[in-house]
């Protein structure tokens, strides 16, 4: 019989990551099939923690089933497409139209779509590091190259426009905003977004602007869209429901696209490409768009003093800050910390096996800074979404985990 070679993966796919659901995630369903209990502080995933949609959206959603069951236009309904462009019509963008918005199954495939209508093998995208992988993941999966910025850790993390500006090349396609940041939480002030789109600007690049967090913001930071800044620099922002109105299994976002559009024709008939080769987005879902950006703001509820996201937060950032050797900036924005521990105390060499070992004692699963692509093995990432007594414990338990860790690398003779 002829011997068949083994059927491998593409090529293309050699240089792609996505680790917040790789090996940690994998050992974290291995221990569970095992019958441990697993604290999840590694995905912004709210509904395990009692964060439940709005009932106006369900209603909303339950009223419109019956009319919901066959495919809806490739871009979207009419009416979800008219409240996007009404919402930033409020935010000043005076002449946003229906025909500038696109819906998705969440902002994670609207990326997806972008990219692929963008990016030819070997043209640059400049990400913020850290970042949110998908953007980094994708570009690569387009044979692209993803240029990695890097926020400043020491500046509150955010990112120097000279620093970016000496990444931009011939290649560079387009510069990516994560605004308020995953997974750092930072929110950029005013003065840092002006001057990253007068880089797109002065070097024509697009403006990605993710702003699936834009509600999520705590005390006196200003979360300022990016699209606001400017008539004559081509942006698209990108935001949904998944995180602000605690549905993220609905699948149901949107972007917005603003500036000199007539300079972008082509593109856009690539977009709608795409846009056409996914048939539509899920249909039910998008009832809820209308329903969710019109009238009250439940979100309110929680990011003001009083609030769980807000306690939690405050409690999340006082536990680790407490923690020798544990440096911790408390987010702007969101609902994520990036800590950093002291290389002088903590010499890890290889972060994904510190969170697999931190998974394995205690039972506590959060996220390495490289899987963000971040530059060094000294930070991870927890998400601060269960309530104040769970996160009590969660936090304990990682203060345990490195005051063991102190011990054992004094008793091997530092």
């Amino acid at each position: 019989m002829e011997q068949f070679e083994d059927f491998v993966q593409a090529q293309k796919l050699r240089n792609v990551r996505y680790d917040v659901r790789g090996p940690i995630a994998e050992e974290a369903a291995r221990l569970e099939y095992a019958g441990h209990r697993i604290t999840k502080l590694n995905i912004g995933n709210m509904a395990p923690f009692g964060f439940e949609a709005p009932d106006s959206i369900l209603v909303d959603m339950i009223k419109n089933l019956p009319t919901a069951q066959g495919y809806s236009d490739s871009q979207g309904i009419y009416s979800a497409r008219t409240a996007v462009a009404q919402y930033y019509q409020t935010k000043g963008m005076k002449d946003a139209d229906v025909e500038d918005v696109i819906l998705g199954n969440g902002v994670s495939e609207l990326i997806t779509i972008t990219l692929q209508a963008l990016i030819n093998p070997g043209d640059e995208v400049l990400i913020p590091s850290p970042d949110y992988p998908l953007w980094s993941a994708i570009t690569a999966l387009c044979q692209g190259v993803p240029v990695h910025y890097i926020c400043d850790e020491q500046n509150n993390w955010w990112p120097d426009p000279e620093e970016i500006e000496s990444r931009v090349t011939d290649r560079t396609k387009a510069l990516v905003l994560i605004n308020p940041n995953n997974p750092t939480g930072a929110v950029y002030p005013r003065e840092i977004l002006e001057a990253m789109v007068d880089i797109c600007r002065r070097h024509n690049l697009m403006l990605l602007a993710d702003e699936i967090y834009e509600k999520i913001i705590y005390d006196d930071a200003e979360m300022i869209n990016a699209c606001t800044l400017s008539d004559d620099v081509f942006t698209i922002t990108y935001s949904g429901l998944s995180k602000t109105w605690r549905v993220a299994g609905f699948r149901s976002g949107w972007m917005y696209i603003s500036g000199p559009k007539h300079r972008a024709k082509n593109y856009l008939e690539g977009l709608t490409l795409m846009s056409n080769l996914r048939m539509c987005p899920n249909v039910p879902a998008q009832h809820a768009i209308q329903t969710a950006l019109g009238g009250y703001q439940s979100i309110d509820e929680f990011i003001h003093p009083g609030g769980r996201l807000y306690e939690q937060r405050t409690v999340a950032y006082k536990l680790l800050a407490d923690i020798e050797g544990v440096e911790v900036h408390q987010m702007d924005g969101a609902m994520y910390l990036f800590p950093r521990l002291d290389p002088e105390i903590y010499p890890i060499e290889n972060d994904e096996a510190f969170v697999i070992e931190l998974l394995r004692q205690k039972q506590i699963l959060v996220s390495h800074g490289r899987a963000f692509n971040w530059i060094d093995d000294q930070h991870f990432r927890l998400v601060t979404l269960p309530a104040v007594d769970e996160l009590e414990e969660a936090i304990n338990g990682i203060a345990e985990f490195l005051a063991d860790y102190r011990d054992a690398f004094a008793t091997a003779g530092r």
